[in-house]
């Protein structure tokens, strides 16, 4: 177990060299450093404050001589005479972000770690009763389906299914706010309310749109595992040896079906941390969903860099963990 873990750990380190490499090229071959300036600064900003706006974030060495133009930081290694080899704007990110010295933003001068702390609860709060909801009536609708198999209502619910998935979530965002907000007046169509009880009136609307934006496309899954495990020969032997529909659906089928549904679970665990981009955008929720997006509308590279660094060292983790979950769940199965 020690030695698959360590393997694990180190097959991360070139992942994540190559997503900060991609991630830095993606953003510095469509954007240069004087095109994030202007974005942060406005287009009708001064030549001298652009350019002490580039010396003072890395972007630029200062200049050599008074009123002259700063030097631009070369991109990899930087031959500049007198300098340091890795003395480059990659370099220092991927150092930085290995120790978790995730800087500061460009629009708003303040600590990301700060800005992330901050939005981390409001996702959660939104993203754990929608995963634990939605992980909950997909495996209950994917047991009932299975056990009508073959019959019309099981059809029906399959073409429902496919029905939800068709839908893109923006359909979701605007029909639930049209019926719940506008119509019914139910829940308030934005905002968000940390006080109590009447959070939770801010918090159920864009809950009930991820379980529904999932919960198509879980089901369908979830029903293709059961079915697979229902036709297996100890399902036949349960029932050759009387034993009753419920016990055989929720006993064996839920528990050898359990491996998968593990893998998808535990890898969707850092999404819940991330946010959701599109909901806390449309509902006006202060996550770590809304701060990527503001991120990318004002091309805040250090926050974007540092959202994907660590969206990706989670992914990893929760990939590692669905491997140790295999274990705990199947003795049959060794880490090796």
């Amino acid at each position: 177990m020690l030695s698959y873990l360590i393997r694990r750990l180190l097959y991360m380190v070139p992942i994540l060299l190559g997503v900060m490499v991609i991630t830095f090229l993606l953003f510095f071959v469509v954007n240069t450093p004087q095109q994030m300036a202007r974005q942060t600064l406005g287009v009708k900003a001064p030549k001298q404050q652009l350019d002490q706006w580039l010396v003072n974030r890395g972007y630029a060495y200062p200049a050599a001589e008074p009123g002259g133009d700063p030097i631009p930081v070369p991109k990899f290694i930087n031959t500049l005479s007198g300098k340091n080899p890795f003395d480059s704007l990659l370099v220092h990110t991927i150092r930085d972000l290995a120790m978790f010295r995730l800087g500061t933003s460009n629009a708003t001068n303040e600590p990301i770690a700060e800005k992330l702390k901050r939005g981390m609860g409001p996702s959660l709060m939104i993203t754990l009763p929608a995963f634990l909801l939605g992980t909950f009536l997909a495996i209950v609708i994917s047991l009932f389906l299975v056990f009508l198999r073959e019959s019309l209502l099981d059809r029906w619910g399959v073409a429902i299914c496919v029905a939800l998935m068709s839908i893109p979530i923006t359909v979701y965002v605007i029909f639930c706010q049209w019926v719940a907000s506008n119509s019914l007046s139910l829940f308030p169509a934005f905002g968000y309310n940390l006080e109590g009880f009447s959070t939770a009136r801010f918090l159920a609307l864009p809950v009930a749109v991820i379980v529904l934006s999932g919960v198509g496309g879980s089901v369908r899954l979830y029903r293709t595992i059961f079915l697979e495990e229902i036709r297996a020969d100890f399902v036949r032997t349960a029932y050759a040896k009387g034993v009753s529909n419920s016990r055989v659906l929720f006993v064996h089928v839920l528990k050898n079906g359990m491996i998968s549904i593990v893998t998808l679970v535990v890898a969707a665990l850092p999404s819940l941390i991330l946010g959701t981009l599109v909901v806390e955008s449309f509902f006006g929720i202060p996550g770590l969903g809304d701060i990527m997006s503001t991120a990318i509308h004002t091309q805040d590279y250090p926050v974007i860099m540092a959202d994907v660094y660590i969206g990706s060292v989670l992914y990893l983790i929760g990939l590692m963990l669905t491997d140790i979950c295999y274990a705990a769940v199947d003795p049959r199965i060794r880490l090796q």
